[in-house]
């Protein structure tokens, strides 16, 4: 008996990232903030209080979801110690030489034996545009050539102004955000495109860096 198999994309609800915006495949979008952390425990109690009633604050003026999501991950030092192994080669004094490979082995030994973790905070501002059907009926046989056409510019014209839409929404939480004393980032295309391969991928991390 034949088992049908189904392409990883499949299952992927994202349909493609455009000008930074996820686009899933039922049309609604997504965009993607992200925020930095607070030592809340090198605050005072009253800049605390602070805190927590200018979030409370920021939440309840809200008046659409967003979810929160906070990625922890082990730190990758490989990067760091390949350039320590570049700046080891370009000594020539023999005291930075030793002080040099001295020291990255402290490291190597260091991260071996403990678990850096590296946290991440994500927040994901949705937008589920209103899905308005134009085609069908006699209308639609008769004006065919031209509403094929005219599809195209309307889907343009739609993703503008849905885009402005959530565009505004990020401007709320990066604004609600920052008077929380938290520093925000909008992800680009780029950003986000790393970010789901990472999510996909996460044994990535564990392979062999290409050395030249």
């Amino acid at each position: 008996m034949a088992v049908s198999s189904k392409a990883t994309q499949e299952f992927v609800p994202i349909k493609e990232v455009r000008d930074g915006i996820v686009m899933l495949k039922d049309g609604s979008m997504r965009g993607i903030v992200l925020a930095s952390s607070l030592n809340f425990s090198l605050k005072s109690e009253d800049e605390r209080n602070a805190i927590i009633l200018q979030f409370q604050d920021f939440l309840n003026s809200l008046d659409f979801t967003v979810q929160i999501s906070i990625q922890s991950r082990r730190l990758d030092i490989r990067p760091y110690i390949a350039l320590l192994e570049d700046r080891y080669k370009e000594q020539i004094n023999d005291l930075m030489k030793i002080q040099t490979r001295e020291y990255i082995e402290f490291v190597q030994k260091f991260t071996e034996t403990t678990n850096i973790m590296t946290k991440s905070f994500f927040i994901i501002v949705p937008y589920d545009p209103a899905l308005i059907n134009l085609s069908g009926g006699v209308a639609g046989g008769l004006f065919k050539k031209k509403s094929a056409d005219d599809e195209r510019k309307n889907k343009e014209a739609s993703f503008e102004e849905n885009r402005t839409q959530l565009e505004q929404r990020v401007s709320v939480v990066e604004q609600g955000l920052s008077r929380c004393g938290i520093r925000v980032i909008r992800l680009g295309t780029e950003e986000v495109i790393e970010l789901f391969y990472k999510i996909f991928n996460p044994g990535d991390t564990e392979k062999p860096i290409k050395t030249s």
